[in-house]
């Protein structure tokens, strides 16, 4: 299914229950601009090379649209569209003063030159530039987009318009304004989704066993955290497969094998296996944590997870998690799960507008006050509307939003 159309869904599906008419859900679904831009870039050979990127603004009316950029070779407007609208309702159910916006350039940037990366960042953002600002569009990076790329866009900005950048993008180094704790936030704040989930669940840490598709940033840091809680790690994968085994896995030992040889092949004491069959593990917990649509109306009914923790971006199709709720699969969504990040990029922009620099442990405490709040404020909507997970966020997020866009006569 299209990642749009899913976005439009899964907001359909809460509006209706919160009894919004069908122009007002259009309001809802409907991005308020989407950019898309053609910009030259000098290779190394000389010659020069036209690519294509987007940045979809989805909405408003909490504050500045927000959200990452890619670098992606399969980057879509369609993708970049429904991201843009996840990180509206990340925004909302977090309650921070953000809206959501996404952008991306269609590319593989390793196949880039140190020196095309930068022409090519500098190109995208000097083509996008003049609707960005500190309280417009404030970016951050995503998939294929390291600090020091976030560095050359920040630098970018303010040569095209004068502007101190270091205020408008998220995601730098700590030594251009970024925020400590920004690493580790995405994986830290699913960690405490996971720790919530588990007392609401009655599982007992050291009997839970998690699978983990993707050992990213993400996927990553959620298997350090999680095994300091005590949670078993049984399987880690990144894009050509993963490792396996029932015993428990030794995650710096994957971590360090994995950037070594540059893949999970061969890693001893673990099975071989591929994600496809990482995601119908006999597992108590499965934590997406790669690319979207992983779990559709195909495999949903294989799912043996007792709980689903979505760290990826859409990674459960609508057909899913219907399949989902007949096996009484309770799935933790993205825009509660991976919430940490744009939370965390929200302290960076907060402390660069204000001139501050909080320690790592300032940044993940108050990450946790604020992760605690989103997920029992979802939990207790999930209770009072009878409804599943996925569509308690969505009614938190759409009555914020939409509130404050009839405060603002929108």
């Amino acid at each position: 299914m299209d990642p749009f159309e899913n976005s439009v869904e899964q907001i359909n599906k809460a509006a209706d229950i919160l009894g919004y008419t069908s122009e007002e859900i259009r309001r809802l679904t409907s991005p308020k601009r989407v950019v898309s831009v053609h910009f030259p870039v000098r290779m190394d050979d000389g010659l020069v090379k036209v690519f294509t990127g987007f940045r979809s603004q989805h909405n408003d009316a909490l504050g500045p649209y927000k959200g990452g950029v890619r670098f992606f070779k399969e980057v879509t407007e369609s993708e970049v569209k429904a991201l843009a609208s996840w990180m509206t309702w990340k925004c909302a159910v977090a309650d921070i003063p953000f809206g959501g916006g996404k952008g991306g350039v269609i590319v593989d940037p390793k196949l880039l030159s140190a020196t095309e990366l930068e022409n090519l960042t500098r190109g995208y953002i000097k083509a996008i530039a003049d609707v960005l600002g500190a309280n417009k569009d404030v970016p951050g990076p995503d998939v294929g987009v390291t600090e020091s790329v976030m560095d050359i866009m920040a630098d970018e900005y303010s040569k095209v318009t004068g502007e101190n950048g270091q205020q408008v993008f998220t995601g730098k180094s700590v030594a251009k304004g970024g925020s400590e704790g920004r690493v580790e936030a995405t994986g830290f704040g699913g960690s405490l989704a996971l720790k919530l989930v588990a007392s609401k669940k009655n599982l007992i840490p050291s009997n839970t066993k998690i699978a983990i598709q993707g050992i990213g940033n993400v996927g990553e840091y959620f298997a350090r955290f999680a095994k300091e809680q005590g949670f078993q790690i049984v399987a880690l994968s990144d894009s050509k497969g993963g490792v396996y085994n029932p015993e428990g896995l030794d995650i710096e030992a994957v971590v360090a094998y994995k950037s070594k040889n540059g893949s999970l092949a061969g890693f001893e004491n673990a099975s071989f296996i591929s994600n496809d069959e990482l995601l119908t593990l006999p597992v108590d917990i499965l934590v997406p944590a790669a690319l979207e649509n992983v779990i559709t109306d195909l495999n949903a009914s294989k799912i043996q997870a007792e709980v689903v923790i979505e760290m990826a971006n859409g990674p459960v199709t609508p057909e899913a998690d219907e399949i989902f709720q007949s096996k009484g699969i309770l799935s933790v969504p993205d825009i509660l799960a991976n919430c940490g990040g744009v939370t965390v990029s929200y302290f960076e922009w907060y402390q660069n507008q204000h001139q501050e620099k909080w320690s790592k442990e300032e940044v993940l405490k108050r990450l946790e006050e604020k992760m605690i709040k989103a997920f029992e404020d979802s939990w207790n909507m999930m209770q009072s509307k009878r409804v599943d997970f996925r569509t308690a966020c969505y009614c938190l997020a759409i009555d914020k939003v939409f509130l404050e866009m009839r405060r603002k006569g929108i």
